[in-house]
């Protein structure tokens, strides 16, 4: 048994509360409609002690001293998907998530992906998630994951504790429509139109959303 609480209690109180902590929690049965909450809306904290469970532990949560609920184990946890299996993507992230925002990624991106810390992932990795950062820094990481496709990203979530800013994020936000990476004159010609096109097209139905034209 695990408990998380407050050790602000004493004598009879502490007896009665270490008393009702003992008694066993009965699982769910069926035909019961048991609440569900994510959780990785719970702090990291919590979610490892609940990683740490195992069969038959229980993790009591407690308010003032005395019990409140119970979160059991609920038996033995699928493991990860495999990194070797061809059915999945696995991203490396390269920039500092926490382990629910790793979780978030996943879950958006699907069954199909993994997502796993830049020092958890293997050498084989599909795609490396990188922030903003020099091309030498760049240069070392494809060396690490020479099988990678390099995805740079510019994110801000102020619910997942993540701000990666960067310099062409922050030009879109002065106003630029639409920033263009052109290999060379003809190419920014095609891409200008496109745009410009593409702009004339929507009218003003509706703001042309902010974007990035790739090189190629």
């Amino acid at each position: 048994m695990i408990e998380f609480h407050d050790d602000t209690i004493t004598g009879g109180r502490r007896a009665a509360a270490l008393e009702r902590v003992a008694e066993p929690t009965r699982p769910v049965m069926t035909g019961e409609r048991a609440r569900q909450v994510d959780i990785g809306r719970l702090p990291d904290d919590v979610v490892a002690l609940v990683d740490a469970l195992g069969p038959g532990e229980n993790l009591v949560l407690t308010r003032d001293g005395l019990p409140v609920a119970a979160i059991s184990s609920a038996g033995p946890r699928p493991g990860p998907p495999r990194t070797d299996d061809a059915d999945v993507t696995v991203v490396a992230t390269a920039m500092k998530l926490s382990a629910s925002a790793r979780r978030a990624l996943s879950a958006e991106l699907g069954p199909g992906y993994l997502v796993l810390d830049l020092h958890s992932a293997p050498a084989t990795a599909d795609v490396l998630l990188v922030p903003p950062v020099s091309p030498q820094l760049i240069g070392n990481l494809r060396a690490k994951f020479p099988k990678a496709r390099v995805v740079l990203a510019e994110v801000e979530d102020a619910e997942l504790g993540i701000s990666y800013h960067g310099p062409v994020r922050r030009l879109l936000d002065a106003g630029a429509e639409t920033y263009l990476t052109s290999a060379n004159v003809p190419h920014l010609a095609r891409q200008l139109d496109h745009t410009v096109t593409r702009r004339q097209q929507l009218g003003r139905r509706a703001a042309a959303p902010l974007e990035i034209s790739p090189g190629t």
